[in-house]
């Protein structure tokens, strides 16, 4: 692809998202992903209370994570998404659980330092992300992480039926009916683990297809005191 076309690609995905946010209210159904099912649990055992979702869309989960008790800081960059999020928020009586905040991950994460307790993204980090902005992303999901602070994740890999298939965009990057996917390889998600204790890769399947992703729970060290 050419270069012009890959400096195109974040905006056209935006555009992109929002248009299929404003034609499919609530694409995902109403329940929360298995993945926010079992980090809800995973945050409630290392005692987390503030948790923030990169990636939230329309909300299923970041409300479930509210429905649980946690206070939620949800993001997106699509405001169509968060705007169905806050209706639903509403809706549910858990708006006083819940904030939103219009962010594209490419930016820094506007928290302070060690200011949450677990983030969770479910398919962000495998959006048309580079190599270079998954890893700065990585980079502040750590900063803003208090020390055992949870980061629970989802991405689909190169053993998925669409790697390889559609448009290809450079860096594991493959687009197909619109959307781009960065598909992670083992050692990417390694590499990402670095500096940090690794938990978990748990390897799953998901929709149609179907998708193949794995889970990842990693968190960070606590210091051990002199």
């Amino acid at each position: 692809m050419s270069e012009g076309g890959r400096e195109r690609l974040p905006e056209t995905q935006r555009e992109h998202w929002q248009q299929t946010y404003g034609e499919h209210p609530r694409m995902y159904g109403e329940e929360p992903s298995a993945p926010a099912v079992h980090a809800a649990a995973v945050f409630r055992a290392a005692g987390a209370h503030a948790v923030l979702e990169l990636g939230a869309g329309h909300g299923r989960d970041a409300l479930y994570f509210a429905r649980e008790g946690f206070s939620v800081l949800a993001t997106d960059f699509s405001p169509v998404g968060l705007e169905q999020l806050r209706a639903a928020g509403a809706a549910q009586q858990v708006a006083e659980q819940l904030t939103t905040a219009v962010h594209d991950v490419r930016e820094p994460l506007p928290l302070a330092d060690a200011s949450v307790d677990a983030v969770f993204a479910h398919m962000l980090l495998c959006m048309a992300l580079s190599t270079p902005e998954i890893r700065s992303l990585v980079a502040e999901v750590r900063r803003v992480l208090r020390p055992g602070g949870v980061f629970v994740y989802t991405v689909r890999h190169t053993a998925d039926a669409h790697y390889r298939a559609g448009t290809g965009h450079g860096d594991d990057i493959w687009e197909h009916g619109g959307f781009a996917v960065h598909f992670f390889s083992r050692d990417l998600v390694d590499a990402l683990a670095e500096g940090w204790n690794l938990e978990e890769v748990h390897a799953f399947e998901e929709g149609g297809l179907p998708r193949k992703l794995w889970r990842i729970t990693q968190t960070v060290p606590v210091p051990v005191p002199a």
